[in-house]
C-alpha cells in the first residue's frame, strides 16, 4: 500500500509522523516536492533505523522555503501533476506532502491532488492548538467531498482530550496514534512510537 502523509497546516509534524510510519511499516519513503533546506528526506533518513527502507529522490528539490508554486516560479520552473511518477518498489511507500492540503503546486493544482493522481490513501496529521478542531474538520470535509480515502488521524502535540474527542466523534475516523509533544527525537524515540502505531494500524 501507498500512503500520503498530509496535515491541517504547515509545521504540523509530517516529517516526524512519516518517520514513525516508515519505521512501523518498514516502508520506503518519498518526498515528491521539497522546498527549502534542510530536506525532509535527510531528516527522515536520520531517524529511521531499519535496513529495509529505501529513500527515493524528490521529483522537485527547490531552494526557496515557500509554497511549491512560489518556490518553482522563483527558479523559473512550472510544476505539473504529470511530472510525478511513483518510485518503482515492491515495498509499501510513505509519501510526504508539502505543507497543508490546499498548498498550491501551480495555478491549477494543489499538493493533495498528488494523492488523487497517484491513488494514495491519506494519513492526516492534526496538531493540537486553539482552532485545530475547525481546521481538522474543514480538512476532512474537503477530502471527503473530493473522494479521497482516509486511513485515519494522528494527533500531534500536547494532549487536549476534549479537542481529540470531538474531532474523533465528528469525523468518524480512527485515531492511529496520539503523539505527545516530544522534547527529544532520535531513532530510539521513533522506534518506540512506531511500535505504538503498529498496534493500531491493522485493527
Amino acid at each position: 500500500m501507498n500512503y500520503f502523509v498530509t496535515a491541517i497546516g504547515t509545521d504540523s509534524g509530517k516529517s516526524l509522523v512519516s518517520s514513525i510510519l516508515v519505521e512501523a511499516l518498514k516502508a520506503d519513503y518519498w518526498k515528491p516536492v521539497q522546498a527549502g533546506t534542510p530536506g525532509d528526506t535527510e531528516t527522515v533518513q536520520s531517524l529511521v533505523s531499519n535496513s529495509i527502507t529505501k529513500f527515493h529522490p524528490e521529483t522537485y528539490r527547490l531552494k526557496l522555503p515557500a509554497s511549491p508554486h512560489a518556490a518553482a516560479r522563483y527558479e523559473h520552473l512550472h510544476i505539473q501533476l504529470d511530472d510525478f511518477v511513483l518510485p518503482e518498489t515492491s515495498n509499501d511507500l510513505v509519501i510526504e506532502g508539502a505543507g497543508g492540503v490546499l498548498v498550491p503546486l501551480n495555478d491549477e493544482d494543489y499538493v493533495i491532488d498528488l494523492a488523487k493522481q497517484l491513488n494514495l490513501e491519506i494519513v492526516l496529521v492534526s496538531n493540537l492548538y486553539l482552532g485545530s478542531i475547525n481546521h481538522t474538520l474543514l480538512t476532512i470535509d474537503y477530502l471527503e467531498r473530493n473522494g479521497f480515502k482516509i486511513k485515519g488521524l494522528i494527533f500531534n502535540g500536547d494532549s487536549n482530550p476534549e479537542s481529540e474527542r470531538i474531532i474523533e466523534l465528528k469525523s468518524g475516523y480512527k485515531v492511529l496514534l496520539r503523539l505527545p509533544k516530544l522534547g527529544l527525537v532520535n531513532k530510539n524515540v521513533i522506534q518506540y512510537w512506531a511500535d505504538e502505531l503498529i498496534l493500531n494500524w491493522y485493527e
